[in-house]
């Protein structure tokens, strides 16, 4: 019964709009910064163009969350989708810096209207008690898209010569841009969600209510940033052809621990499935200032995937339960503080890289973890409503 209300049209249609929207975002993710290099590009520069996507991201998406209770979530994916092609296009005729930082805000304002908008319409289709695991399955669709894409683009530049290869790269992105158009353009047109006694005007652009996860999820995504950044470079200096490896192992790991574990969401308290996966944040990055092989890589891989599989759909779920029927304008104040968080992590630990050394802002990293589990111990966890199980139990 749970499979039948899971794989409805729309769940699948969203899936694999969601897949290769994600495939576009992930196959820029290693090939980006080896991109800039070979353009000239300096740390702190590079970690500027790769932040100010989110950076650009995070302005609009609150917007879009108060939009969205009155318009339909496909007119954002929609858009989104669009924005998303005619940026992956620009990248064949804009060098950086300035105008390749214009494509890479064009390219953000499309991430905010699609992501946000797809997370509000699984969220919507959701029945309340499979929502940790449908929300968890959901994520898998970004997963698939982590495991192939940046293997799939390292493998793409290492086959042919610079720069044809990365002309080649943006012309896939574009066709995958333009897949998930074609996708989304089947997805029913649902009306938005009518608010009682409450006009969307009248609401603030942030959810009070998602702020605790999103602020979580704000310290999770420095790391992010600053590893989608700075990783694929490090690993070329230490002797690794294809760092795309390392993304792709962390994307396994994702993929068989939330298809084997999908239930844990909906059984255990969200604070159960926080904490231990906030630990495990901490170590990798611990692990990796030591790092230097292909194998080690791979082990961290394995421990931060550990750690994510189960974080943010919890994170999420959670921001939907405290969001009662303003899930709109709570994921918008969810996803931008993502947004923000992946896009300083990549510009500050650019600064912090090119004043000192990799193994530095490795530990620059597991320190901004070892905050993070503070504030949700001390700050979220001990607050007096506790973090309510699925079920409403405590």
């Amino acid at each position: 019964m749970a499979t039948q209300k899971i794989l409805t049209r729309d769940f699948v249609l969203s899936f694999f709009a969601q897949f290769a929207f994600s495939s576009v975002f992930s196959i820029l993710i290693p090939t980006i910064p080896i991109y800039l290099s070979k353009m000239g590009a300096r740390e702190a520069e590079i970690g500027v163009l790769v932040g100010a996507l989110s950076v650009s991201s995070l302005v609009l998406r609150p917007l879009i969350g108060r939009a969205l209770l009155k318009i339909p979530e496909k007119n954002f994916m929609i858009a989104g989708a669009i924005f998303y092609a005619l940026s992956s296009i620009a990248y064949l005729f804009a060098p950086p810096f300035w105008p390749l930082l214009a494509v890479r805000v064009f390219q953000g304002i499309g991430l905010a209207l699609f992501s946000t908008a797809s997370f509000t319409l699984v969220a919507n289709i959701t029945p309340e008690t499979h929502r940790g695991q449908i929300i968890s399955y959901f994520y898998l669709s970004i997963n698939f898209a982590f495991a192939l894409a940046p293997y799939f683009g390292m493998v793409l530049i290492n086959q042919f010569n610079f720069p044809f290869n990365f002309k080649v790269l943006f012309l896939i992105c574009t066709g995958l841009s333009l897949c998930c158009l074609f996708i989304t353009l089947k997805l029913k047109k649902m009306p938005g969600l009518p608010l009682a006694n409450l006009s969307s005007q009248k609401q603030p652009f942030l959810s009070r209510e998602a702020l605790p996860p999103a602020i979580i999820a704000f310290l999770i995504t420095i790391t992010w940033g600053a590893l989608t950044a700075f990783f694929p470079l490090y690993a070329l200096s230490q002797g690794v052809d294809n760092p795309g490896l390392f993304f792709a192992a962390f994307a396994i790991t994702l993929i068989l621990v939330r298809s084997l574990g999908g239930k844990i969401l909906d059984i255990y308290a969200r604070e159960k499935v926080i904490l231990p996966c906030l630990f495990n944040l901490i170590i990798s990055t611990a692990i990796l200032a030591f790092s230097t092989t292909l194998t080690m890589f791979i082990l961290v891989a394995v421990i931060w995937g550990m750690g994510t599989a189960f974080l943010y759909p919890a994170l999420v779920a959670y921001t939907i339960d405290r969001a009662g029927s303003s899930r709109g304008p709570a994921m918008g104040t969810f996803t931008a503080l993502t947004d923000l968080g992946a896009g300083m992590g990549s510009v500050i630990m650019g600064i912090i890289l090119q004043l000192t050394n990799y193994p530095f802002m490795f530990f620059c990293l597991a320190l901004t973890g070892v905050i993070n589990l503070l504030y949700f111990y001390f700050a979220v966890r001990k607050k007096p409503q506790g973090l309510l199980s699925p079920a409403g139990r405590r």
